[in-house]
Formats: C-alpha cells, structure tokens, sequence
C-alpha cells in the first residue's frame, strides 16, 4: 500500500480554515488533481484545470443550501499531491488507475479533477474490478464513442468507447449533441449497453426515465464541462451551444445518487482561460455538489453508508 502525499490545507480544495482541512487521514473523500493533456484535439490547456479549480474552490461557500448546513463536515476531504505524468498516453492511464485503486483500497472516495478526457478509461479499471453491473453517468457534449481518433486508440474521443471495452459495464449519456458517422454503428449495435439523451430533447426530459437504468446500481460519474452550454462554459476545448445548465446538470445528479450509489467520479476537459475565472469556480463548485451528493444522504446531514 502506497503511503499518499497529501497537499496542505492552503493548496488542497476547498476552504482552508475549515475545522477538518488538516486532518487528511479522517477525509471519507479523495480529491485526485490528474492534469492530463496528450490527445486534446483543439484548443489546450486541460493541463492547467486541475490547479485553476484547486485556487478556486478555496472562494465556494461551505454551507450548502440542500443540507442547510457546512455539508463538508459530515465526510470531508483531502487533496492528493500533483503527480507528474507519464509521457505516453497508455502509461498515464495505468498511472492514474493505480492511484484510483489505492484510494479505494484506503476506504476512500475517489474524485478524479482532469486533464482530458481520456483518463477516464483508466480511472474507471479499479471500478470495473470491483463491481459487477457497474453503469457510467456521462455528462458530455460528445458521445465519444469513436475506436480511436487521429491515431491515439486512448483519444479523448474515444473515451467512452474504451470505457465500453468493459463488457460488463453499461452507460448513459446526458447532454450529448455530437456524434460522428463512424460512431453510429456501434451505438446502434450496443442499445442494449448504451442510452443517449440529446441535449435537443431536454425540455421534454423526464429525470425518471434518464435515471431509471441506474437504480439499485453502483454509478461511475464522468462529467466531461462541455456538457454545460458555451455560453456557462466557454473555458473547454470544444465548448458547444445547445447545452445544459447548472440545475438541469444538478437536478439529474441528484436523483442518480438517490436511486442508486455513486462510487467514484471525475470532472474533465476544463480549460482555463485568462479572465473567465467563473468557469473554475462552476468546476470547483460542481465537485463539492457531487461529493456532497455521493456521500450525504439528500436533504440531510445523515452519511451514506
């Protein structure tokens, strides 16, 4: 068992000054800055994300409105060290599953804050390991099922397509409003394993329908940030118009963690950008919201078990 590295108070995420920041041992959280960036297909800096949401999370209000209480204190966090990462996009990915699974093995709840895409194929391997029937909740502009993209088999455009190398693994996506040709054949040949819900559909959604595939099952959250509208998300490689915002992405996280068990998760693609200092702050706030709702009981200051 690897013996972790953990960041001081006045560089890990959230609040500093909070009573249980220099107590990483006691944290049933795991915040894991992985700042990945080797297949970014347009514009860069996912490298970058990770410390822009670290800075920004020290200005997000503790109390939260939902619990009506500083919800930290009921399970709180630590925040890993950077690591250096592996040269080679194949390497990185057993890096950070390696990470992902000692974490785990700690009893704690890992949270993965990217860096691109594509380290979600490695982040997911110690889940898949530890739980059958395991279904991913992908919030995400792209469907991200290509076998590949410009040479790279890990491409960030292939994340869910290598997530789905897993036979045991199903997915549903939120919010995807981009899909290639080449996608199409396997979507269709796996609507067994795979449902989408098109950011065009949204004002006919029904959370119950999106969320049905997920009761009784343990979640896997990625949230890829280009899932939000570009106009609350322009800080992205891709960022695309037609897409959701903060309650409808809250409201469908939400709901998941209340009929099923959110296990782990990771939140990538932010791409920070001089002056738009609102995007890291929606990222940190975002991941306070899904620890929160993965480890507190809705409505409650009651711990999940």
């Amino acid at each position: 068992m690897r013996r972790f590295n953990y960041l001081p108070p006045e560089r890990a995420f959230l609040d500093p000054a909070r009573p249980g920041s220099g107590q990483p041992g006691q944290a049933k959280a795991v915040v894991i800055p992985f700042g990945l960036e080797q297949s970014v297909s347009f514009q860069g800096g996912t490298g970058r994300g990770p410390a822009a949401v670290m800075a920004a999370s020290k200005e997000v209000e503790l109390f939260d409105e939902e619990y009506w209480s500083e919800i930290v204190n009921e399970y709180e966090v630590a925040t890993l060290e950077f690591t250096p990462i592996a040269g080679r996009l194949d390497a990185a990915l057993k890096q950070i599953a390696l990470i992902v699974r000692e974490v785990l093995a700690d009893g704690k709840f890992p949270l993965v804050i990217g860096g691109e895409h594509s380290l979600t194929a490695g982040a997911i391997r110690p889940f898949v390991e530890r739980h059958p029937g395991l279904v991913v909740l992908q919030f995400d502009a792209h469907a991200d099922l290509r076998d590949g993209y410009e040479g790279e088999h890990f491409s960030h455009a292939a994340a869910m397509r290598r997530v789905l190398d897993h036979e045991t693994v199903s997915l549903v996506g939120v919010g995807i409003r981009n899909i290639s040709a080449e996608e199409i054949p396997f979507l269709e040949a796996n609507r067994e394993r795979i449902r989408l819900h098109w950011a065009s559909d949204a004002p006919h959604w029904q959370i119950e329908e999106i969320i049905a595939p997920l009761k009784g099952r343990p979640i896997y959250v990625t949230f890829d940030v280009d899932c939000f509208d570009s106009s609350l998300m322009p800080a992205t490689g891709t960022p695309e118009p037609g897409g959701l915002d903060w309650y409808q992405a809250l409201h469908i996280l939400r709901a998941a963690s209340d009929v099923g068990t959110i296990v782990g998760g990771d939140i990538v693609e932010l791409s920070p950008r001089p002056g738009l200092h609102a995007c890291d702050f929606l990222v940190a706030k975002l991941a306070y919201k899904l620890l929160s709702y993965a480890l507190v009981k809705e409505g409650t200051s009651e711990p999940r078990g």
